[in-house]
């Protein structure tokens, strides 16, 4: 039967398709409207399958805050023409919102099938790769922040105290985990593996500077341990000097805020979230 313009633009509005695509799956299907739709959608997931090898290096951090609870959700995709589309931004709110609606607390089929229908339109290999939820005790504050390229976020709790200066001092500290991407938040996180790997690498170092070379022994070992507990302020969250005041460090400013409102703070659940990285 013949297929005209009209049949080609009511299934291309339904399904997104184009047009030679609805053409052909009118033509396949005799006209019938409804199995050409679904003739469609089973052509573009087994698209959708076949891309799922092609790299996802773009995409978007999304996060949220409901009463007590935080919703994380990482959407990736192969472009940033791709992660910046109002249709793959509204995909992961809706997304978030889901989490939140059904008590989700990691990737389930219902969030993944939010992507399927832009996927199979754009031809392009994207999924939902992270969700988290993160829970803010009582009388806590967390701070939330995603950075301007969206692939940079970070999740702050402070426990003890909900005043203004303290909600201030957890959202700085996001954006001080942003900017300074530390590897670890405090020093009894850091693997003895590793400490041991940056000794070695500190000894090599002393071994070639001829003026440490020749020192006594005692004398290497205090610089040494000094290297490694400088190392370890360096790359530490709690022991960098804080984003907004360079002259004390996170734990310093913590306890000045402490003092401010007159409650004892500490850090709760922290998180720096970095595209595609765990």
């Amino acid at each position: 039967m013949a297929i005209t313009a009209t049949q080609v633009k009511e299934l291309r509005e339904k399904t997104g398709a184009g047009m030679m695509d609805c053409k052909k799956a009118l033509t396949e299907t005799n006209g019938d409207m409804d199995a050409a739709v679904k003739l469609l959608k089973e052509k573009g997931l087994a698209a959708v399958a076949k891309r799922a090898e092609r790299a996802t290096k773009e995409g978007r951090i999304f996060i949220k805050q409901q009463d007590n609870k935080i919703a994380v959700a990482e959407l990736v995709c192969e472009t940033d023409f791709v992660a910046n589309n109002e249709e793959f931004i509204a995909s992961g709110n809706k997304i978030i919102d889901t989490i939140f609606a059904k008590g989700y607390t990691q990737i389930e089929k219902e969030l993944s099938d939010v992507l399927l229908d832009f996927a199979t339109r754009t031809r392009e290999n994207m999924s939902l790769s992270k969700v988290q939820v993160i829970d803010v005790p009582e009388n806590s504050v967390a701070g939330i922040y995603i950075h301007s390229d969206n692939k940079t976020a970070a999740v702050t709790i402070v426990k003890g105290s909900t005043a203004d200066s303290v909600k201030t001092f957890a959202r700085d500290c996001c954006m001080h985990l942003a900017a300074f991407t530390p590897a670890y938040i405090k020093q009894s996180d850091v693997p003895q593996s590793y400490i041991d790997e940056q000794t070695e690498i500190f000894k090599a170092q002393m071994d070639q500077d001829e003026k440490v070379a020749s020192k006594p022994e005692n004398v290497k070992a205090g610089i040494l341990q000094g290297k490694i507990k400088k190392h370890l302020a360096e790359i530490c969250f709690v022991d960098q000097m804080f984003v907004k005041d360079d002259k004390k460090s996170v734990n310093a400013k913590l306890d000045e805020v402490a003092k401010e409102v007159g409650a004892k703070l500490e850090f709760g659940d922290i998180s720096l979230l970095l595209l595609g990285k765990d």
